[in-house]
C-alpha cells in the first residue's frame, strides 16, 4: 500500500484553496481592469452626439470660428485613447465604432462646405446619432458582460471554495479526526491498564503507522505487564517463602538459646520443619560418640516408615548429602556435625519425580548446622558442670585437709601425749593434754562451722555488694560489734570465683575480728585504683594482732592466705598504729589482665 502523508495531503488541499483564491483574485482583478475605462467611453461616445449637434448648428447659424472649433473639439473626442482598446476589442464594437467614426469623417467636410441642405443634414444627422446611439449601446453591453463575467467568476469561485472546503473537512474528519480520536481512546485505556483494544492500522499514512505502532505496543505492554505480574507474584511467594524459613531460623535459635534442646523441644522442631519445607517424610536421628544406633529417633506424627531403624547410623552419617536414589525414592543426608563430633543425621525423603528444591535443601542443612551447634552447647555444658563438681569436691577436699584433717592430725598428737601420760601416772601432762584436747576440739568444731558456712554459701542476683551487707549484718546481730561496708566496685565487672573468694576473705577476717579483736567497730572497704588493681581492706578498733597470731588462729590465717593466692594477689595482716588489727588485700582482677592480649 502506497503511503500519503497527512501533512502533504493537508499541504495539498491548503494548495488548492490558496491557487483557488489566487485565481479568482487575477482574474477578478483583469475583469475590473478591462471595465475600468467603459463608463467613460460611454461617457465620451455619449458626448460625440451633443457635440454632432452642435456642429450641425453652428453650420447653420454662419459662424466659421466657432464651427471650426467645435469640428476640432468634435475630432479630439473621436480621438480620445479611450477609444484606442475599441480598435482591438470585440468585432461587434470595433466595427460600430469604426462605422460611427467613418460616417462622421465623411459627414463633417460636408457639413463645413455647407453642401447640405436642411432636410439633407437633418437626414444625416439623424442617421450619423443612430450610429453614435449604437455605439454607445455597444459599449453599454460589452461592460455589461464585462461585469456579469467577474459575478459569474465570483459565483464560481465561491462555489468552488465551498466545496473544496466541504471536501478537504469531511478528508478532515474522517481520515484525522476520527482515528485521533480512536487513537486517545485506546490511549486512555492503555493508561487505564487495559491492553485489550485494538485499532484499525489500514491507513496509508502516519496515523496508520501510529495505530499500528500503538498495538505493538500495547501487545508488548500487555506481555510485559503479564510477566511483571508474574515475576511480582513468584518474588511475593520467594518473599514470604524467605520470612517463614527466617522465622522458623530465629524461633529455633531462640528456643536454643533459652534452654538446651530436648525430645519434646526437639519433636516440636520437626513437627515445625516439616510445615515450614512442606516435606512430607523427614526424620531426626541422634546418636552418642561411639554408638552405631541412634538412641533418639524423632519423625512428624504422620510418618509413614522407619528407615533410621532399619539401616546403620554409620551408613547414613558417610552417605552424600545430595539426593540419593534408594527404593524408588530421593534420599537427602544431612550430618550433624562439629568439632569432628557427629551427633546425628537430618533425612529427608522425596518421590523421584519431585526433586527438593535448593531453598528447601539449603534450609535443611542449616537446621543441622543449627542443631550440631545446639548438641555440641549441650555436651560442653554438661561438660562444664561435671568440671564444676570436680572442682567443687576437690575444694571440699582441699579445705578439709586445711581444717578439719590438721585439727584432727593434732588431737590424735594429744591422744598419744594421753596415752603416754596415763601409763607413767603423769596427772600434770594428763592436765595438760586435757587442756589441748579441748581447745583442739573448741577449734575443730568451730572450723567445722565455717566449712558449713562455706559450703552453703551462694550468689544470688545481687551479687557481691548484697552479699557483702549481708554478711556485715548477720555478724553484727551476732556479735554486738557495728560493721561499715564502704563498696566501690559498682563499676569493676568481677568473675564469679574473684566473688567468693573476696567474699570468703572478708567473711575469714571479720569472724576474727569478732573473736579476737574486742572492739565495737569492723570497716570493710572494697575500692579499685585508678584503673589498676583492686584493693580490700578489714580495719577493727580492737585490742590488736599478738605476735603469736599465726599459732592461735593458724587455720584462718591459712585459709586467707591460700584464698590470697587464688587469686594471685598478696594479704597483709598487722596491727595498726591507731590501735586494732588491718587486713589489706591487692589483687588485679581477670578483666585487666587480659586487656594487654585484646590490645594486641
Amino acid at each position: 500500500m502506497k503511503k500519503f502523508s497527512i501533512v502533504t495531503r493537508i499541504g495539498v488541499a491548503l494548495s488548492c484553496i490558496v491557487a483557488m483564491a489566487l485565481s479568482t483574485m487575477l482574474i477578478s482583478y483583469w475583469l475590473s481592469e478591462k471595465a475600468d475605462s467603459d463608463a467613460l467611453a460611454i461617457n465620451v461616445a455619449g458626448s460625440l452626439r451633443m457635440q454632432t449637434y452642435k456642429v450641425a448648428l453652428l453650420s447653420q447659424q454662419q459662424k466659421p470660428q466657432e464651427l471650426a472649433e467645435a469640428q476640432q473639439k468634435l475630432l479630439d473626442s473621436w480621438q480620445h485613447p479611450v477609444f484606442y482598446r475599441m480598435k482591438h476589442e470585440k468585432r461587434a464594437l470595433s466595427e460600430a465604432f469604426r462605422l460611427a467614426r467613418h460616417n462622421w469623417l465623411e459627414l463633417s467636410p460636408k457639413i463645413s462646405a455647407g453642401k447640405l441642405s436642411a432636410d439633407e443634414l437633418s437626414s444625416a444627422l439623424t442617421s450619423h446619432v443612430a450610429m453614435l446611439e449604437q455605439l454607445v449601446s455597444s459599449i453599454q453591453q460589452d461592460a455589461e458582460q464585462k461585469v456579469r463575467a467577474l459575478r459569474l467568476v465570483q459565483v464560481v469561485a465561491l462555489f468552488l471554495t465551498v466545496m473544496l472546503a466541504m471536501v478537504v473537512m469531511y478528508w478532515l474528519k474522517s481520515r484525522v479526526e476520527q482515528p485521533l480520536s480512536e487513537l486517545t481512546r485506546a490511549a486512555r485505556r492503555i493508561g487505564q491498564g487495559d491492553f485489550t483494544s485494538r485499532l484499525a492500522a489500514d491507513q496509508p499514512d502516519e496515523l496508520g503507522v501510529l495505530a499500528g505502532t500503538l498495538n505493538k505496543m500495547s501487545d508488548a505492554i500487555a506481555y510485559m505487564y503479564g510477566n511483571l505480574e508474574k515475576r511480582v507474584d513468584e518474588q511475593t511467594a520467594a518473599l514470604q517463602q524467605s520470612n517463614t524459613k527466617l522465622q522458623f531460623l530465629y524461633e529455633m535459635a531462640r528456643s536454643f538459646n533459652q534452654q538446651v534442646p530436648d525430645r519434646q523441644q526437639l519433636n516440636l522442631l520437626v513437627d515445625r520443619l516439616q510445615q515450614v519445607t512442606q516435606i512430607r517424610d523427614i526424620e531426626l536421628c541422634l546418636i552418642t560418640e561411639q554408638g552405631s544406633q541412634p538412641y533418639l529417633q524423632l519423625q512428624p506424627a504422620d510418618a509413614e516408615q522407619d528407615a533410621c531403624g532399619r539401616a546403620s547410623c554409620h551408613e547414613c552419617i558417610e552417605a552424600p548429602s545430595h539426593g540419593m536414589r534408594r527404593d524408588d525414592q530421593l534420599l537427602y543426608r544431612y550430618q550433624l556435625r562439629r568439632d569432628h563430633q557427629q551427633y546425628g543425621v537430618l533425612i529427608a525423603r522425596s518421590s523421584m519425580d519431585k526433586k527438593l528444591a535448593e531453598w528447601q535443601q539449603q534450609l535443611l542443612s542449616t537446621v543441622a548446622d543449627q542443631l550440631a551447634v545446639a548438641m555440641s552447647l549441650k555436651s560442653e555444658a554438661e561438660q562444664a558442670r561435671r568440671l564444676a563438681l570436680m572442682q567443687e569436691r576437690t575444694v571440699i577436699a582441699r579445705e578439709l585437709h586445711d581444717s578439719l584433717a590438721q585439727a584432727l592430725s593434732y588431737l590424735k598428737i594429744q591422744v598419744s601425749r594421753l596415752n603416754k601420760a596415763i601409763s607413767t601416772d603423769d596427772k600434770a601432762s594428763m592436765q595438760d593434754v586435757s587442756a589441748e584436747l579441748k581447745h583442739g576440739l573448741d577449734a575443730a568444731y568451730r572450723q567445722l562451722r565455717e566449712l558449713l558456712t562455706t559450703f552453703r554459701l551462694k550468689m544470688d542476683g545481687g551479687g557481691l555488694q548484697q552479699a557483702l551487707q549481708l554478711t556485715a549484718t548477720q555478724l553484727s546481730e551476732q556479735s554486738g560489734m557495728k560493721f561499715l561496708l564502704d563498696y566501690q566496685l559498682t563499676n569493676t565487672p568481677l568473675q564469679p570465683q574473684e566473688e567468693i573468694h573476696l567474699l570468703q576473705i572478708v567473711r575469714e577476717a571479720s569472724q576474727n575480728a569478732v573473736h579476737h579483736s574486742q572492739g565495737s567497730e569492723v570497716r570493710i572497704r572494697l575500692a579499685q585504683q585508678q584503673g589498676k588493681a583492686i584493693d580490700l581492706a578489714i580495719e577493727d578498733n580492737g585490742v590488736g594482732i599478738t605476735q603469736n597470731a599465726e599459732k592461735l588462729n593458724h587455720y584462718g590465717l591459712a585459709i586467707m592466705q591460700e584464698r590470697s593466692k587464688q587469686l594471685g594477689g598478696e594479704i597483709q595482716i598487722r596491727r595498726r598504729e591507731q590501735g586494732g588489727t588491718g587486713v589489706y588485700f591487692s589483687f588485679t582482677p581477670e578483666y585487666l589482665q587480659q586487656q594487654p592480649a585484646e590490645v594486641e
